[in-house]
């Protein structure tokens, strides 16, 4: 039985306990139950005024074992109450301290400031991967969402120097700015760009006029979920049979095919290896869609001469297990 559940039965009891005692004098005494209610309270509590009423001889032997009864149990109520606030502090206190100590061991983790409607959204995308990472929200209210979600998080202003390296941003791979607005967002990343000069960051943009701010502020990618909106709609109209597709393979929901990107790293047995020799298409029933190379540099619809390099990203279409399996031969450390 936790704290909470034992906090709720020991005062159930300890009602029962007044309401019977009241009870008892109507009944011994011929009193009303104002009267009654009156008398146990004073008889349990000790405070030791007059009684309401001559007590008879009954009613004196009911007093006395109304007090010794009810008494020791309201020390031990009062107990329960103390031992519920006490452990209750100090889950807080161990909780929070589980947390920093995760947040402690992050290393190559995303950074992500706000947590509303777009910064939950993106913390569930990168969960589901898993990409692990850490939130910072300045909304006490949102803690218990939080929570629910499993996230790990700090509460305070993203922008506070503090803050920032108290989430790791040294050790972070990359940095999200979706604060409610473009001045905060800003800042973030003024900050956050002095703090870690080689971090990836991702703003977001309300404002057309945001983009080229927060680029010189230092993100590397701005982006406006407005014109993400209406760009999509758009596409809706003009190619529904292609944003259908595209919405099959980038969904979270279990399907058939799915898109994904996957790093080459320098122990994949299939550096220097042409298509043609890797058995990628053949062996996992994958198409290629796209080779880009570590200057940014797209290779669509490669050939089947063309050579995986290490860094090159391979962007593939095929069933998520198939997927899974390439990842294994092409980035075995995060595959594992």
């Amino acid at each position: 039985m936790n704290s909470a559940q034992h906090l709720i039965i020991v005062s159930s009891l300890s009602v029962a306990i007044i309401l019977l005692g009241s009870l008892g004098y109507m009944f011994i005494e011929g009193w009303t139950f104002l009267d009654g209610l009156y008398m146990t309270i004073i008889t349990l509590t000790t405070v030791g005024y007059s009684e309401v009423r001559t007590l008879s001889s009954l009613g004196r032997i009911y007093t006395i074992c109304l007090l010794f009864f009810g008494f020791g149990f309201f020390f031990y109520a009062a107990g329960a109450v103390v031992q519920f606030m006490v452990e209750g502090q100090i889950r807080t206190i161990l909780g929070r301290r589980r947390l920093n100590r995760k947040i402690d061991r992050l290393r190559d983790h995303y950074v992500v400031c706000g947590y509303g409607r777009i910064g939950r959204v993106i913390c569930k995308k990168l969960i589901r991967k898993p990409i692990p990472l850490v939130v910072i929200e300045h909304n006490t209210d949102l803690v218990p969402r939080m929570e629910k979600d499993g996230v790990l998080y700090l509460t305070g202003e993203a922008a506070d120097d503090a803050i920032l390296l108290k989430a790791g941003i040294r050790k972070a791979k990359g940095l999200v700015a979706a604060l409610a607005t473009d001045a905060d967002n800003v800042f973030l990343v003024l900050t956050a760009r002095q703090l870690n000069p080689d971090l990836v960051i991702i703003a977001r943009a309300g404002d057309e006029k945001a983009h080229s701010k927060l680029q010189a502020a230092g993100a590397n990618r701005v982006e406006s979920p407005y014109d993400m909106g209406a760009a999509s709609m758009a596409q809706r109209i003009l190619r529904p049979t292609v944003t259908n597709f595209l919405d099959l393979a980038l969904s979270d929901r279990p399907k058939d095919i799915q898109m994904e990107e996957i790093p080459v790293s320098a122990n994949s047995h299939l550096v220097g290896v042409m298509l043609k020799d890797s058995g990628i298409r053949q062996n996992y029933n994958l198409i290629l869609i796209a080779i880009k190379k570590p200057d940014g540099s797209m290779l669509f619809n490669p050939s089947f001469e063309a050579v995986i390099n290490i860094g090159d990203t391979v962007i593939a279409v095929g069933e998520d297990v198939n997927l899974q399996q390439l990842e294994k031969i092409l980035n075995p450390a995060v595959a594992e």
